[in-house]
């Protein structure tokens, strides 16, 4: 009898190693969608990505993006974070991918593993480990064995960790899809024949490794064979794949954009961005993936570019600390519900388009057993009244209706119910005053003196060849001897360096020469400032700061950083022009500053007997200097943020953890903004552009793992370009007003984010007018006290829901006109 169960058990091992696990999931694809054990499905996806959070945000972010509607996390694979060393993993706190993908998985949710190990994403270098680029022979993303080889290691690496755990549909996990490679279509023409069989070869590889789940390749027509193809960008209702056996899948809808130093702050409407998607899905779209559900944070230097924000919140559905981004984060739910709804008609149905004139075409999908229909209207200035199935149906420019039973509207995007929450920074308690203390930059004198660094060698090298992107900063320094003989020797001397770095400081003899900062993208440059140069020696040290490496575009490795000269003195004597060209001259290298190989943002650091801090009175605008305060955690669970007004440029640490590089003194331009955004039309990344002339990032987040809730906690600051420190200031992030501007005939609900609603400011059913802010009522208005009815259904609570309709508000006292009732309110939180 043994004998026998051992044998029935053998059996059942067997069976589970060659067909998956007892609760494993069969993934495949046919031209209309993803098949989930033989089902075809409509797929909600966002991205969220891993070490842009705190491992401790992650359940609350997957959770709401699972009540918002979302069945799918995707996420990249970010190479240089896990392997920052040749063959020396990290895998520790926010960059534990198998704890976030087993989160998902925990949630009840899929996940879409973007492998790459290219992954753009404004990280640095694309991802790519800098020390892959100091190779022997090294040449990015083209047949290269070298590159090729540790592509494939760590490509493996990372499907061999999944295995382990089971975390693949296959195996009962929840990664149902995979991807390699990561819109080469972008870049492949560069390449050449080099670059077609790049990508086979990429292919061939990932096909090699036997995931049981498809891989896909994005922005990759006609991607080889079985790799499934994919779309990105703002639209993609107008995309076919190039083989018709594919489904029509996206897998970076941009919900907005990202940030760039000196830039402005990006919006894109939550109408525009609705529009897009079910644009996509009235097209025959059934997978459609949020680039980014919720972008988070560039902590540390990871921040790519060049010259991306830390924050990389891109007008998300959630936002940077965690919070819904209303309404988009609403008014997207309410349409994924209904896709959902749609979904055998959208995967299974028969779909026939009927024209109703002036760029407005009505779609059916129909079943035996159900019809859904859409009726997109894509032009951008004329509002469409349609007769459709003997219904008439008014659907504004730019919107889709989106009709699930063919017979009534249940949603159009362009009108939006939900509320619009206002974000506001938390300074009801007065913030304690900071006690700082301070030290320079140790070594500077010894180092822009006597020249004192790590490496010497005979003319300029690339910063990232020397540094192998350990730091920010390298010193650039070099000696050359003038007499009065001497050609270039005159009353008016110069020095001209051409550069890359992206901000330059020059020193001669010890003085502070100047800087230049890069502006408007020109990262090519010249720099040329005055000089007092004496007889004899002379000593040049250049300090070149880079602020992210470039992380997109064909052969982007090669991209020169640092200073690569020529660096010359220049002698004016009248008309005639003089240069001593002292780029090949031998010059000495020391990488990063003391401060940071002394750790000086650590907390050990304090105990160090020889680093000493001052108290005494505390310089600003001091360039090259840390500072250090110590502080209480605010109290609450609300999002931490450090305003960092009246700083230049640096970094800061919490308690000995990065929060980023930052820079609050440089402005965005004065041009290019507007009060009033309309969603009609295509969007750039330019499109309804705010807070011109302001800091392009003032506030940072502090999340509240890096905080102890009980006792005292430090920041540490290094300041490069001179600031105040006694402005710095840390606040919480609250919900500190709510607007709503919703359609009769629709329920409005209402919250302030866990705090109590405190006060109505304004509320009028007819045909009130304004922004959130200076609502004003309008010709028409209910019989019924609004604003009164509003303050019993919602005041003292933290949350409330109500119809809008005239049985609520009252019937209005005057003719409305064509326009639709509708109720705006505003609330105090």
């Amino acid at each position: 009898m043994k004998m026998k169960q051992f044998n029935l058990l053998s059996l059942f091992l067997i069976l589970i190693t060659f067909f998956g696990s007892a609760n494993s999931t069969i993934v495949s694809h046919d031209e209309r969608a993803i098949t989930i054990d033989g089902q075809r499905r409509i797929l909600l996806s966002g991205s969220i990505h891993y070490p842009r959070s705190t491992s401790d945000m992650w359940p609350d972010l997957i959770s709401k993006a699972k009540d918002g509607g979302l069945d799918t996390i995707e996420t990249y694979v970010f190479w240089n974070a896990h392997e920052p060393s040749r063959r020396q993993y990290d895998f520790s706190g926010n960059l534990d991918l198998v704890r976030f993908i087993k989160t998902i998985q925990s949630a009840g949710l899929y996940s879409v593993l973007r492998i790459g190990p290219y992954v753009c994403a404004e990280w640095n270098y694309g991802g790519f480990p800098v020390w892959l680029h100091n190779m022997p022979n090294m040449k990015f993303r083209t047949i290269n064995p070298g590159f090729m080889n540790e592509m494939q290691n760590f490509t493996t690496k990372i499907v061999n960790m999944m295995k382990e755990e089971s975390l693949f549909a296959s195996q009962g996990g929840p990664i149902i899809l995979a991807q390699i490679e990561n819109e080469y279509g972008n870049v492949i023409s560069s390449y050449g024949a080099e670059g077609k069989a790049y990508i086979d070869w990429c292919a061939n590889m990932a096909n090699s490794l036997d995931i049981g789940v498809p891989w896909i390749m994005c922005q990759q027509p006609h991607a080889p064979q079985p790799m499934i193809e994919t779309c990105n960008g703002f639209y993609c209702d107008q995309y076919k794949p190039s083989n018709p056996s594919s489904p029509k899948m996206w897998t970076e809808n941009w919900t907005g954009w990202f940030k760039n130093w000196g830039g402005k702050h990006p919006y894109r409407t939550a109408e525009d961005l609705a529009f897009s998607v079910a644009r996509f899905f009235q097209t025959g779209g059934t997978f459609q993936n949020y680039y980014m559900y919720h972008g988070g944070t560039n902590f540390g230097r990871v921040a790519g570019g060049p010259y991306i924000t830390t924050s990389y919140d891109y007008d998300a559905p959630l936002d940077e600390y965690g919070n819904l981004n209303q309404p988009k984060w609403g008014h997207l739910k309410q349409l994924h519900t209904l896709l959902k709804s749609m979904e055998k008609p959208l995967t299974y149905g028969n779909i026939s388009t009927i024209d109703l004139g002036n760029s407005v075409t009505a779609t059916v999908y129909s079943t035996n057993e159900k019809s859904s229909c859409f009726i997109g209207n894509v032009n951008a200035t004329a509002d469409a009244l349609v007769n459709f199935k003997g219904k008439d149906y008014n659907v504004p420019a730019w919107s889709v209706s989106v009709i699930p039973d063919c017979d009534k509207e249940a949603y159009n995007t362009a009108r939006v119910n939900t509320q619009t929450s206002i974000i506001t920074e938390d300074s009801c308690d007065e913030p304690e005053k900071l006690k700082w203390t301070w030290r320079p930059e140790f070594t500077t004198q010894k180092t822009i003196l006597k020249g004192s660094g790590d490496l010497i060698a005979k003319g300029l090298v690339d910063q990232k060849d020397v540094t192998n992107d350990a730091s920010d900063y390298l010193w650039y320094m070099t000696r050359v001897h003038l007499d009065k003989k001497d050609p270039i020797w005159s009353r008016n001397m110069s020095l001209r360096v051409h550069s890359n770095a992206h901000v330059l400081h020059a020193y001669v003899n010890g003085k502070y020469v100047g800087n230049q900062i890069v502006r408007d993208n020109k990262f090519d440059y010249r720099f040329e400032k005055k000089v007092n140069l004496v007889h004899g020696t002379n000593h040049l040290a250049l300090l070149s700061v880079s602020v992210g490496l470039q992380n997109y575009g064909p052969f982007f490795e090669s991209g020169p950083t640092g200073i690569n000269g020529p660096v010359k003195l220049v002698g004016y004597k009248g008309d005639e022009t003089v240069e001593k060209d002292l780029s090949k001259h031998q010059w000495d290298y020391k990488i990063g500053l003391n401060g940071f190989n002394n750790k000086l943002f650590s907390l050990k650091s304090a105990n160090h007997h020889q680093l000493k801090w001052s108290t005494e009175k505390l310089p600003a605008d001091r360039m090259l200097s840390w500072y250090k305060a110590n502080f209480k955690a605010p109290l609450g669970k609300d999002p931490v943020i450090v305003d960092l007004n009246g700083l230049g440029k640096g970094e800061v640490w919490i308690n000995g953890q990065s929060i980023g590089r930052y820079w609050p003194s440089f402005n965005s331009s004065e041009d290019g903004c507007t009060e009033e955004c309309d969603y009609r039309g295509e969007y750039g990344s330019d499109k309804c552009a705010f807070m011109c002339g302001k800091p392009t990032q003032r506030w940072y987040h502090v999340p509240r793992s890096f905080l102890n809730d009980k006792g005292h906690n430090t920041i540490t600051l290094f300041e490069e370009m001179g600031g105040d420190p006694s402005m710095v200031k840390f606040k919480t992030v609250v919900t500190g007003r709510v607007c709503a501007k919703a359609h009769e005939h629709n329920k409005v609900e209402l919250s302030c984010n866990n705090r109590p609603i405190s006060a109505v400011k304004f509320a009028s059913f007819g045909n009130p007018s304004g922004l959130c802010g200076s609502f004003a009522a309008g010709t028409c208005e209910g019989a019924k006290d609004a604003a009164k009815i509003v303050a019993k259904e919602c005041v003292g609570k933290l949350n409330c829901t109500m119809n809008v309709s005239s049985h609520k508000f009252g019937s209005t006292n005057l003719d409305c006109g064509d326009s639709p009732k509708r109720l705006f309110v505003e609330l105090e939180c």
